[in-house]
C-alpha cells in the first residue's frame, strides 16, 4: 500500500456529476435508474438551469466567449467547497450553475458516490479514461474532441516521453501514458482521494459534428469499420458504399440505435466516459474557454513554466457556429429531439443549452 500524504493544497471537490442508466441498480449490481424527466425539471429549476435550457430553445445562446477579459486572472484553490478557477464574472456564474446542478443529481440516491459502486462495465470505461501523472499528482479523465490530444502532449512532456508540445510526430494515444485501470485497486483508490482530478467538456452537439466530419470525412478506419455499416443499415441500396458518404442523419440515426455504454469514445456521452458523480473533479474546464481554463488547470498542478498549452494544429478545422447551424438546421428536428435524453447529462451537468432549431432560428 503506498503512504497517503495529503495533496499539498487539496480542497473538497465539486460534487461531481451524473449519467444516464436504464435499468435500476438491483442486487446484483445493474445500472442505476436515469432521474426521470419531471426530477431532472425540479433539479434544474432549483440550479437556475432551466431558464438557461429554455433561453436556448427559444432565442439564440452564445457560448462563453474564449478569450474572456479576465484571462490573465488566477485564483488560488481556497478552503471551500466547489470548484475555484480563473475569475471572470461569466466563468464563475457558469462554475456555480454547474456546481449547483451536479450537486443536485449526484445527490440523488440511486447515484454513485465511488468508482467502486459502478457495474464493471462503467468502472472499466471511467478507470481506461483516467491518465495519470504521479511526478505532478493529477488525474485528467480524456474526452476524445475535446482537446484531448493536447492535454496527452502535455502528460508526455511532463512525463520526459516528449521533448515539447511542439514536436510535429502523430499522436500515438497509448504509449508513453500511463492509465488508471492499469493500477491495482488500492492504487487507484489512493490517487482517486489525493490527486488533483479534472476535465474538460464541449457543447455535445458541436462535439458529435466534430466526430462526425472528422472521422466519416477523413479516417479511412472509420469509414470501413462504422461508415459502411451504417449506410447498409440507413439508407436503400447502400450496399455499394465505402463509408465515406455517410450523411449526418444517418450518423444520428445511428445514435439512437446505439447504447450508450457500448458507444465508441468519440461519440459516447461525457458522463459515460469519465462518471462524475462517481468521481469528484476538482475542476472541470470549457472547450469554449480552452486556454484560459487549461492555463488554470497547469498553474494548479504546478507543471513547468516552459510547458504550456499547445497551439491549434494549422490543418484543424474547427466547428463553427454557421457550421452547427447549418447541420442542425438540414436535419429532422425529430431525429434531434429523440437523441437528445442520451445526451440529457451532458447538457445539463455541464451547463449547455439544448440545440435551438426553431423555426425562426434556422432561417437567420
Amino acid at each position: 500500500m503506498l503512504p497517503r500524504p495529503p495533496f499539498p493544497g487539496e480542497v473538497r471537490r465539486a460534487a461531481a456529476s451524473g449519467r444516464s442508466r436504464s435499468r435500476p441498480r438491483g442486487a446484483g449490481g445493474g445500472t442505476v435508474l436515469l432521474p426521470s424527466m419531471l426530477m431532472f425539471g425540479v433539479i434544474l429549476a432549483s440550479s437556475g438551469l432551466l431558464l438557461m435550457i429554455e433561453k436556448g430553445i427559444l432565442a439564440e445562446v452564445k457560448p462563453p466567449p474564449l478569450h474572456p477579459a479576465g484571462e490573465g486572472e488566477r485564483s488560488r484553490r481556497g478552503d471551500g467547497g466547489g470548484q475555484e478557477g480563473p475569475g471572470d464574472l461569466e466563468s464563475r456564474v457558469l462554475r456555480d450553475i454547474r456546481n449547483r446542478t451536479i450537486r443536485a443529481v449526484c445527490g440523488q440516491r440511486a447515484m454513485p458516490r465511488s468508482v467502486w459502486e459502478l457495474p464493471a462495465g462503467q468502472r472499466r470505461t471511467v478507470l481506461r479514461h483516467l491518465l495519470v501523472s504521479d511526478k505532478y499528482r493529477f488525474l485528467y479523465c480524456y474526452v476524445p474532441k475535446v482537446a484531448c490530444s493536447n492535454w496527452k502532449r502535455i502528460l508526455k512532456v511532463l512525463d520526459g516521453a516528449l521533448e515539447s508540445v511542439d514536436v510535429k510526430l502523430k499522436m500515438d494515444h497509448k504509449s508513453d501514458l500511463v492509465f488508471l485501470a492499469d493500477m491495482k485497486p488500492d492504487e487507484i483508490s489512493y490517487r482517486l482521494k489525493n490527486y488533483y482530478k479534472f476535465l474538460f467538456v464541449r457543447n455535445p452537439m458541436e462535439r458529435l459534428l466534430s466526430a462526425y466530419r472528422n472521422k466519416f470525412g477523413e479516417i479511412k478506419e472509420y469509414q470501413q469499420k462504422y461508415g459502411v455499416e451504417i449506410v447498409r443499415r440507413y439508407r436503400k441500396n447502400g450496399g455499394n458504399s465505402a463509408g465515406d458518404d455517410v450523411t449526418f442523419s444517418e450518423f444520428l440515426r445511428y445514435l439512437l440505435d446505439e447504447e450508450a455504454e457500448r458507444m465508441n469514445e468519440h461519440w459516447m456521452p461525457i458522463y459515460n466516459l469519465c462518471q462524475p458523480c462517481a468521481v469528484r473533479y476538482d475542476f472541470i474546464g470549457s472547450y469554449e474557454r480552452l486556454n484560459a481554463d487549461a492555463d488554470y488547470v497547469l498553474q494548479q498542478v504546478q507543471s513547468p513554466s516552459f510547458v504550456r498549452f499547445p497551439e491549434r494544429q494549422s490543418w484543424y478545422k474547427p466547428v463553427t457556429a454557421e457550421t452547427l447551424h447549418y447541420y442542425l438546421c438540414n436535419t429532422q428536428r425529430r431525429l434531434i429531439k429523440e437523441l437528445l435524453p442520451k445526451y440529457i447529462l451532458d447538457f445539463s451537468l455541464f451547463a449547455y443549452p439544448l440545440p435551438n432549431i426553431t423555426s425562426e432560428f434556422c432561417r437567420q
